[in-house]
């Protein structure tokens, strides 16, 4: 069982790399739509690490493999460029899997 990233930019997939992680820069919806069905058939993938500029070239579809699929796991990380409103994204994942509002 990998990791897999799919980035929008070198400087995280160089870094990712550095540990162990493979992974290819994404950066139109097309490509990426081509890569997650190659990986969602890929057994040996488990976590799929997501920048969130891939995220929102396809926020639909990325949401509903989160929620439909047991493996790989789709988790989206803040990239350099990132915010940290990381919080906000995890809430609306919640919310939408046991369909209740998290309030604050």
């Amino acid at each position: 069982m990998r990791f897999y990233l799919l980035s929008d930019n070198v400087d995280t997939l160089v870094g990712l790399r550095l540990v162990g992680i493979e992974g290819e820069v994404i950066h139109e919806k097309t490509h990426l739509v081509e890569t997650l069905k190659t990986i969602t058939q890929d057994e040996s993938i488990a976590i799929v690490l997501l920048t969130t500029k891939v995220v929102l070239l396809a926020p639909e579809l990325i949401s509903e493999l989160k929620l439909r699929n047991q493996n790989p796991l789709f988790i989206e990380i803040p990239d350099r460029h990132g915010k940290s409103n990381m919080g906000e994204s995890v809430d609306d994942y919640v919310s939408k899997a046991i369909g209740v509002k998290l309030t604050k």
